[in-house]
């Protein structure tokens, strides 16, 4: 059975990216991972420096760690201003010190066997505007050679207006009975 990890990048409660993303794995066993209930500080860049990465005192490695167990990763994250929220991109910058912790020997060998997908929902023709998001994902996925399954984007401003957007959830539904097989 594949295990499955969603890292949630909203700051507000039941979001509609949360909705939206709770569609897809509806029925799955799923470890879900809400980043505004944690404290991860960002990067301090030691990839230049003699001494390298200061260990940091906050939640990222015990969240890095079931990442690591994981096999599916589904990125849920709003589209804010035309990206990733701060919350999961805060997250992403610190893989850069991961690549070079000696606890994570492995990391992007790891990665490299996971697959991954995103869901994101935002307003503002999100589904024209948040394709550079999804290209961002896309590269940041190539970099660790993570394999990169797919997205769903979602329009939604107000709470539960995702809700509204029938393609999406639609989506949604696809990648859960897609979800399904595979696990």
């Amino acid at each position: 059975m594949a295990k499955i990890t969603v890292l949630y990048g909203s700051s507000r409660t039941t979001s509609n990216t949360e909705l939206l993303t709770k569609r897809a794995i509806d029925g799955l066993d799923a470890t879900e991972i809400y980043l505004r209930d944690f404290i991860i500080k960002p990067i301090v860049d030691g990839r230049h420096e003699e001494s390298g990465f200061d260990d940091v005192d906050d939640d990222y490695n015990a969240i890095i760690k079931q990442v690591d167990e994981s096999e599916i990763i589904i990125f849920s994250t709003p589209i804010y201003w035309y990206s990733m929220s701060g919350l999961m991109k805060n997250f992403i910058d610190r893989w850069s010190q991961t690549l070079r912790d000696s606890s994570f020997p492995d990391f992007k060998e790891n990665m490299s066997r996971k697959k991954s997908y995103v869901i994101a929902v935002g307003g503002d023709d999100p589904h024209m505007k948040g394709l550079a998001m999804i290209d961002q994902f896309r590269w940041i996925f190539q970099f660790v050679s993570m394999s990169f399954g797919g997205y769903i984007i979602g329009a939604g401003n107000k709470p539960e207006d995702v809700l509204q957007d029938e393609i999406a959830m639609l989506s949604a539904k696809k990648l859960n009975e897609l979800l399904k097989e595979t696990v």
